[in-house]
């Protein structure tokens, strides 16, 4: 069974063909061209962290595609709660053909995968978040053309974002350079196990000389808002402005998985200029994850 759980669960050249894919099923989608792959098929969309872009974007691929979905937000499943994950697992599998989970622990996607019937999609959880990165690497695609062997700077957190960068790094070949306060790097041992080129930053402006995207995110993340005011200080010099995107090359652009504070991890005037790609970052949700729901129903 195929799931997706990080980008490590497809080959490289798997991602790469599913980006193009991505920009395909968009084109069609723009040229009203209905394609259904998944008529009478049904995705479960359990929700244990609330999101705008991830039901809505899930939502509309499986209509877009003839399918359905089912929304299960925390109230309406107790996964390891009310009843072990594996039953929860085999009992949703064996009534919907996909599931997407939107999670906090990593290791709780990874089991109910492993006791799944139907292909496993990872909407986020504490660790990673996959999803978010095809939709990236298919907006640096549209724009830019190959990301292969460029420089790519994350600012901020060392996050579950930052460590699907990591992942992506290798995956599509670019330098990764990351810039986070100390303390808040990311988990050493997925930088250890990475076969990507990454170099750890404690400066914004260091990190930021002659790249070709440059990407933020929240400083408190879901679960973390209790810290809003520590990382606020942590994070004060870790914010992208005018100033650090001068350092970065003059064609780069701007990305941000949303929702973004203007004035904390960045500028109003640089998420709302011309280098800002994070419209088009968020509308390629939509279609990087139709491509990943056809990739596994095709190779299940």
């Amino acid at each position: 069974m195929r799931h997706f759980l990080t980008l490590k669960d497809l080959s490289s050249q798997e991602l790469k063909q599913l980006i193009k894919r991505a920009i395909e099923l968009k084109q069609m989608h723009k040229a009203d061209e209905v394609y259904e792959p998944m008529k009478n098929k049904v995705l479960a969309m359990i929700f244990e962290k609330s999101s705008t872009r991830t039901r809505v974007s899930f939502e509309s691929a499986m209509i877009q595609f003839g399918g359905g979905s089912i929304f299960l937000s925390p109230n309406d499943t107790q996964l390891g709660r009310g009843e072990p994950v594996e039953d929860s697992a085999r009992v949703i599998s064996s009534m919907v053909d996909m599931v997407m989970i939107r999670t906090f622990e990593h290791e709780k996607v990874q089991q109910f995968a492993h006791y799944s019937s139907v292909p496993v999609i990872n909407a986020l959880t504490d660790d990673y978040h996959p999803c978010q990165l095809l939709a990236d690497m298919q907006t640096y695609y549209e724009h830019r053309g190959s990301i292969e062997g460029k420089t790519v700077t994350w600012v901020g957190d060392g996050n579950n974002m930052c460590h699907s960068y990591i992942n992506a790094a290798e995956q599509f070949g670019f330098k990764l350079n990351i810039a986070t306060p100390i303390g808040y790097e990311p988990k050493a041992d997925i930088v250890a196990e990475s076969k990507a080129t990454l170099s750890l930053y404690n400066s914004v402006e260091e990190a930021v000389v002659a790249s070709d995207l440059v990407v933020t995110d929240v400083w408190a993340s879901m679960g973390q808002e209790e810290e809003q005011k520590k990382r606020e200080r942590a994070f004060a010099d870790f914010q992208v402005t005018d100033k650090v995107m001068a350092f970065a090359n003059e064609d780069a652009l701007f990305m941000h998985c949303l929702p973004a504070h203007r004035g904390e991890e960045v500028a109003a005037s640089v998420i709302d200029g011309k280098q800002s790609v994070v419209w088009d970052e968020a509308e390629n949700r939509l279609h990087a994850q139709k491509a990943l729901v056809e990739f596994l129903h095709l190779n299940n």
